[in-house]
């Protein structure tokens, strides 16, 4: 606990209020469509998903919470995952800002209710997938590295027993679905270039696990596949 309260620094707690509260509602704060009720449940899915999840963590792994918030200031992240990591942070902001100019100036036809829900069905799967992997992972750093200082050891239990990266699959899943369920058509192209991001992730920070951690290669073959069974 004491770790965790000497990571909350100004700049942390400030990085938490912009990322966390202030740009899931930019939708509704950017049109004022104070009705919007697609907007509304977007932006509680990733509030309380992010608060229920941290919470949730934090009592099981406490130094988890204090490592993610030190994510920018570690001194051995892979070098590419310094570009990469705030890459994906920043990208997963584009979603909900182009959603909300889309909401301003597009003419483009809505989806339809029955799409709406299926769209929010994924979206909540993709978070409570992410969750999971989060909570029974207690090397789910915001930044790849090998965590020597933390005894880093292979994690093959709870979602991990069916892919390698389940926290990666469930951004992927939530990443696609909220433009379908903001009626944000333009907001795809954040989403997939941010996909395409996340996939290159992926791949690196797995070869990175199979050279460096011990054990990994050995999960690697039990375990196939990285984000989606069958597929890859």
């Amino acid at each position: 606990m004491e770790n965790i309260k000497k990571s909350m620094t100004p700049g942390v707690l400030l990085q938490v209020l912009i990322f966390v509260f202030i740009i899931p509602l930019l939708p509704i704060l950017m049109t004022r469509r104070w009705s919007w009720w697609e907007a509304w449940v977007y932006a509680a899915i990733n509030i309380l998903g992010f608060v229920a999840s941290r919470a949730i963590a934090g009592r099981k792994h406490p130094d988890l919470l204090a490592e993610r918030a030190r994510m920018l200031h570690h001194d051995d992240p892979e070098p590419w995952d310094r570009w990469l990591a705030p890459l994906v942070g920043l990208g997963g902001g584009l979603i909900p800002l182009t959603a909300g100019l889309d909401g301003l100036f597009s003419t483009l036809p809505n989806f339809s209710i029955l799409v709406k829900i299926a769209a929010l069905v994924l979206m909540l799967a993709g978070f409570a997938l992410g969750s999971y992997a989060l909570v029974e992972n207690r090397f789910f750093s915001g930044m790849v590295r090998i965590q020597t200082d933390r005894g880093h050891k292979v994690i093959s239990s709870g979602p991990y027993a069916w892919i390698r990266h389940p926290g990666y699959t469930g951004a992927l899943v939530s990443y696609i679905a909220a433009p379908v369920l903001l009626d944000a058509v333009w907001a795809f192209i954040p989403a997939i270039l941010l996909s395409i991001v996340l996939v290159i992730r992926t791949h690196l920070e797995d070869e990175t696990l199979q050279d460096r951690l011990v054990g990994y290669r050995e999960y690697a073959e039990q375990v196939r596949f990285r984000l989606f069974p069958g597929i890859w």
